[in-house]
């Protein structure tokens, strides 16, 4: 399409198209996805009065009560557009990527079964990768992991890995303790390698999803992200991260960006400035660290932020043709028209 030309609407007979192929919106946080996704889903209830509901992928939204500091939707778009996998357990549950991927195979499909259009939204590069690509979890082994978490020394643990599994050490930084920990206790628990279970993130298989990527100038990003914490503090950020120091946090809980900081304020005194500060510059290399993710993956279309929504829709509409006409038959994809809504 040329740069400026006017966009025709979507065309009435693309949604088994859509359907076999959602839209998957990605991105640095403060990028502007669930503001892209809001407006995606009133372009397609307008054009054709169908219906989009959003899945998010967001490994700490699924928490209640972490509301703010997650960006969650708010209720009242929470009331506009069907939003699903958020709220899913309390802060002081554990939850794993390996349920993150079953909860999300199943909305998907009762969403296409409903008549309706799922439209992925999120920025957790890996619990994306579990729900359009085919990668195997290996179980949990508590008493391992409750073991190795007893030792303080994330650097000797990854020492330990290397010897191990230096493949998978290789893949990761020397001080990321929660993914260090987790290769240690499955190649301790299960007796082979972590990085035997599955082909491992460097593979890009095809898939029947269609990955949109927002790309924003970095400067603006930062803006962002600081503005953003200013708000969320205007909002009861901090009131929310108290409450949650109460609920005894699972320690993937603690991690979120911002909670983290702000608890190390509510509970061993960091000053509040301080908190904040750090919460910005961690969340400023997070962004980097998303960017760097998204960008070795050579499926995904990058489009300039803030993105038009329609462009973004015929995007999607023109690689989901694409896709289908290189489909073979099967039951995943549908082939008729859309279902009637129940």
């Amino acid at each position: 399409m040329t740069k400026g030309s006017p966009l025709s609407p979507l065309r009435p007979d693309v949604w088994p198209q859509l359907a076999a192929h959602p839209l998957a919106i990605l991105g640095p946080t403060a990028s502007g996805k669930s503001s892209l996704a809001l407006a995606i889903h009133d372009l397609v209830k307008a054009q054709l009065g169908w219906q989009v509901e959003l899945v998010s992928i967001d490994s700490m939204q699924v928490y209640r009560g972490m509301d703010i500091g997650t960006a969650k939707p708010s209720l009242a778009e929470q009331a506009r557009v069907p939003h699903h996998l958020i709220d899913l357990v309390d802060p002081a549950d554990t939850f794993a990527v390996g349920e993150f991927q079953s909860r999300a195979r199943q909305v998907l499909a009762d969403v296409v079964d409903r008549g309706s259009l799922p439209v992925l939204v999120g920025g957790t590069g890996l619990y994306l990768r579990a729900v359009i690509d085919d990668l195997r979890f290996p179980g949990r082994f508590p008493e391992v992991a409750v073991r190795l978490d007893n030792d303080p020394d994330t650097e000797a643990l990854h020492h330990q890995l290397t010897d191990l599994d230096p493949v998978s050490a290789s893949r990761m930084e020397p001080t990321n303790r929660r993914r260090i920990l987790r290769a240690l206790e499955v190649t301790l628990g299960s007796g082979q390698p972590f990085s035997s279970f599955g082909p491992g993130l460097e593979t890009y298989p095809d898939s029947r999803f269609v990955q949109v990527a927002l790309d924003m100038e970095r400067d603006l990003l930062n803006a962002r992200i600081e503005a953003r914490y200013r708000q969320q503090f205007e909002d009861g950020f901090l009131e929310e991260v108290r409450w949650v120091s109460q609920q005894a946090p699972s320690r993937t809980a603690r991690q979120a960006l911002g909670y983290r900081e702000l608890l190390a304020h509510v509970e061993e005194g960091l000053p509040f400035a301080d908190a904040v500060e750090l919460a910005i510059i961690r969340t400023r290399k997070f962004a980097r660290r998303q960017l760097r993710w998204f960008r070795r993956d050579p499926r995904v279309h990058w489009v300039p932020a803030p993105a038009d929504p329609q462009e973004v829709l015929h995007r999607w509409q023109d690689e989901a043709t694409r896709l289908t006409s290189e489909d073979r038959p099967s039951e995943d994809h549908p082939t008729e028209d859309r279902p009637e809504p129940a």
